[in-house]
């Protein structure tokens, strides 16, 4: 094996870029912005440039490069095939071997998710394991699920979609993907701000977070830890709906942990720990002593986990 590799984490702001040693030592880090003009067509070529500028500084050909991994924010199948990805402007196309073609190297992609997911695997949370399925509270609700050391991505990229694992029946407002009741519409960062505007709205309870004009969910932890009765019934409500939406999740693949990132997950032991009190509930007896595990990767699982791609 080659002693160099690139990792690659593109997202519709910026591409970050890692420039790693193949046993996992990140040598260097830095983002370039993603060019959305033209629906995307120049981002692979600035990627190009980013790379070989940083081969040279370093005295280094691409072919010294066991390869390049990239993590792409949308459906990617086996093959590489990316199958329409909205956010970059990307239609459906085979970016193994588009980028292959301008590189002169070995490439492999991933969707984002599911890489950062390796990432955590190989030296994050879940090192150690080789079956899990990680949790992201961000923005929205994200995942990714690797079994026995491999990707699981579905016919066509879609699998690991746990934002969209139907919580409400009752719903009547529209999650982004276009149904209703969806996890991301109540566990995620937003929908956590968003289900406790709504409750202080239609209750009358006392609660630090009444006299604040915005708040967060940094916000919302905070008041829960001086005992705030209302953030305390907030984080317990998204923490049953995800524990009850990982052992819906642990029933049908089983993982050995359940690794949780995003932002929402620097709250600790004060999200996760309710989070797997809600699991032991509702899991299938064999596997309620599953384990749950804080993300440590932050921002970086997504270039560990497209390099890792690359040693596979």
């Amino acid at each position: 094996m080659k002693k160099y590799a690139f990792g690659v984490d593109i997202g519709g702001t910026t591409v970050k870029i890692g420039f790693f040693e193949t046993n996992g030592n990140l040598l260097e880090t830095w983002e370039i912005p993603t060019r959305l003009e033209d629906n995307g067509g120049h981002i692979l070529e600035d990627i190009k440039c980013a790379i070989e500028g940083k081969c040279k500084e370093n005295q280094l050909e691409v072919s010294d490069l066991e390869g390049i991994g990239m993590g792409i924010p949308g459906p990617v199948g086996q093959d590489g095939t990316v199958y329409t990805c909205i956010n970059l402007g990307w239609p459906t196309f085979n970016v193994v071997k588009e980028m292959e073609s301008i590189m002169g190297c070995k490439v492999r992609v991933g969707n984002d998710a599911n890489v950062a997911a390796l990432g955590e695997m190989w030296q994050g949370g879940g090192k150690g394991h080789h079956s899990i399925v990680m949790v992201t509270l961000g923005t929205g609700v994200g995942g990714g699920v690797i079994i026995n050391d491999q990707i699981v991505c579905g016919f066509n990229g879609a699998a690991g979609e746990i934002g969209h694992i139907l919580t409400k029946l009752d719903e009547t407002e529209c999650c982004a993907c276009g149904n209703k009741g969806c996890l991301e519409q109540y566990a995620s960062a937003n929908g956590l701000v968003k289900l406790t505007k709504k409750y202080l709205k239609e209750n009358n309870s006392d609660s630090l977070l009444r006299n604040m004009d915005s708040f967060t969910t940094k916000d919302i932890c905070s008041a829960a830890k001086d005992g705030d009765e209302v953030a305390n019934l907030m984080i317990d409500t998204i923490a049953e709906m995800l524990g009850r939406g990982c052992a819906l999740i642990g029933v049908v693949v089983n993982p050995e942990a359940f690794i949780i990132g995003g932002g929402l997950s620097n709250a600790g032991s004060q999200i996760i720990d309710p989070i797997q009190k809600y699991f032991k509930k509702y899991a299938f007896y064999a596997m309620k002593e599953t384990s749950f595990k804080k993300a440590t990767l932050g921002n970086l699982a997504g270039i560990y986990g497209a390099v890792k791609l690359i040693l596979e």
